[in-house]
């Protein structure tokens, strides 16, 4: 597993869901579903999906919010009906690998960043993005850092 702090700017448009974090597994994959099933309806689209995730502050926040879109190459002039566009351009630390490793990535990234002394930005996104491969599917997590 590798490990970088990057600056990455990032456009996407997607939906919104809602919910609690633990169910987030489950929720989130039905959503993207619903995303993909209307993705021609999303111009300039690179096909490479993403998620956003409300960080969790600590175990009193309980409900949080996430997007699932499609990376876009520019900002658009007509969002299709009942989506947003989101932009970001910021810190993160990254990491990538299998998804079905998502849980043990996110630990060692985590791990990774204190270690090196960088400070979570809980007022920001946590991303992901998906990559098929042959056999199975990567997953790139940003984790965003205080500057």
């Amino acid at each position: 597993m590798s490990f970088m702090m990057v600056n990455k700017e990032l456009k996407l448009v997607g939906l919104k869901g809602s919910g609690e974090f633990v169910n987030f597994g489950n929720e989130v994959p039905l959503l993207a579903r619903e995303l993909l099933s209307r993705s021609n309806e999303i111009l300039n689209s690179t096909e490479t999906e993403i998620a956003l995730y409300e960080p969790k502050r600590d175990d009193e926040h309980r409900v949080g919010h996430y997007y699932v879109g499609l990376i876009v190459m520019e900002q658009l002039d007509k969002i299709p009906s009942g989506m947003h566009y989101i932009e970001t351009n910021r810190s993160y630390i990254t990491t990538r690998g299998n998804i079905s490793n998502l849980r043990e990535l996110h630990l060692n990234l985590l791990k990774w960043g204190e270690e090196q002394g960088y400070q979570q930005d809980f007022d920001s996104y946590i991303i992901e993005t998906y990559h098929p491969i042959e056999g199975g599917e990567e997953v790139e997590i940003y984790l965003p850092i205080k500057s």
